[in-house]
């Protein structure tokens, strides 16, 4: 039995002390109480992997129109004109008009600017006997790339990631709603609003002219433009998710690799074998391992019931790891075989960058492989990050 073990059941999202292994609380979940109350929250959390499907795929029951961050429902910062705090039928409209920023071209063009972006970054690493994988790389890459694609100019780049690395900052005590993270977005946002002014006078070919000229369909069958507010709040979506969520997953597979390294030596000599390795990452550390939804209605999981209007925490992180869905799901296995995770969610908000995102994390190991094959992490010297939402290394320190 270990102290985890022997504590009392409970577990809190915006606890730090979980932020370097969560596992063994999710697994005492899973087993003891998989639809878990906690009464200081008051939130209800899913763990095990048929749950959490389930409910990702009923939005009538499991509603995003609250929000889906935890501490930020019952809040003025919870309903906001953007796509992932809305429900179908408004969600299938919107996420139509997105849709087409990623479109087969754009995401084919950017192939190459990838690959050229991530041999450029590592190149400057080489005959250096350590460097800080995550900062000088992995954060660096989405960053740079969904900047590209919204139409950040390049001098303005690295501010704007600062930016965006600080609106995930976690308050002990509020969460990720806090002074600090308030600032940094509303710096985003009055950015991001000028560019899409500009784009209005001076259109381009990148996102932030895609949303500013594209059309929705209202329920009466009229086509209508975003208002400047709801694309500057689709540019500011897009821009975070498609930045944090790449950087963790990123930073998880310099330490993850560096724990197996016989896998390691293995992708590193067959690059064919690494797009199922990225999957198999994905599953085993979820960049962003909790999301929440609004209950609309009662629901009942293994004798729990579960009332109308309450807040439910699905752990997509513990999920990954629920041994009822992927035998020995404590190892890591780049040549595990698996139907689908959840660590880009599922049903309708499925995650519109899972493509772009398992193309940066293919790219971005095959260009280091090519330079370092073997490396060694520091872990003395690693930081965690973690919010209530997103869980990975915001600095992984390596020797090459």
């Amino acid at each position: 039995m270990t102290a985890v073990d022997a504590e009392p059941l409970a577990w809190d999202p915006l606890d730090e002390k979980y932020k370097v292994d969560p596992q063994p609380i999710w697994r005492r979940l899973r087993d003891e109480a998989p639809a878990y109350y906690n009464a200081e929250h008051d939130f209800y959390a899913l763990s095990r992997f048929a749950d959490v499907d389930a409910a990702s795929r009923d939005t009538k029951t499991f509603s995003s129109a609250h929000g889906t961050v935890m501490e930020m429902m019952d809040t003025e910062m919870a309903p906001q004109e953007i796509m992932i705090f809305m429900d179908p039928p408004e969600h299938t409209r919107y996420r139509r008009l997105v849709s087409k920023a990623f479109t087969p071209r754009r995401m084919a063009a950017l192939e190459d600017d990838i690959r050229e972006l991530c041999a450029r970054l590592l190149d400057a690493q080489v005959g250096k006997s350590t460097f800080d994988y995550v900062q000088d790389f992995g954060a660096m890459v989405p960053a740079y790339v969904i900047a590209a694609l919204l139409g950040v100019p390049p001098e303005d780049r690295d501010m704007v990631r600062g930016w965006i690395d600080e609106t995930f900052h976690l308050d002990p005590e509020k969460g990720m709603y806090n002074d600090v993270s308030a600032e940094a977005m509303g710096k985003v946002h009055a950015y991001v609003t000028a560019q899409l002014t500009e784009r209005q006078k001076a259109p381009r070919d990148d996102m932030f002219t895609d949303l500013m000229n594209g059309e929705i369909i209202d329920e009466d069958g009229q086509p209508r433009r975003l208002t400047l507010e709801q694309a500057a709040m689709f540019s500011l979506l897009i821009g975070s998710a498609g930045t944090e969520t790449v950087a963790r997953l990123i930073g998880w597979a310099g330490l993850v690799l560096d724990d197996n390294p016989e896998q390691r030596a293995e992708l590193a000599a067959d690059f064919s074998l690494i797009p199922n390795a990225v999957e198999e990452l994905l599953r085993y550390e979820a960049p962003s391992p909790v999301q929440s939804r609004w209950s609309t209605a009662e629901s009942e999981f293994h004798g729990t019931v579960i009332p109308a209007d309450s807040k439910i925490v699905m752990i997509t992180g513990s999920a990954g790891r629920d041994e009822r869905a992927y035998p020995d799901a404590d190892r890591f296995d780049i040549h595990r075989n698996m139907d689908h995770h959840l660590s880009f969610g599922y049903g309708v908000h499925f995650c519109l960058g899972a493509a772009l995102a398992r193309t940066e994390g293919r790219i971005a190991l095959e260009e280091t492989f090519k330079r370092f094959p073997q490396w060694s992490v520091n872990r003395e010297a690693a930081v965690p990050l973690y919010t209530s939402t997103v869980r990975g290394y915001s600095r992984l320190p390596i020797s090459v």
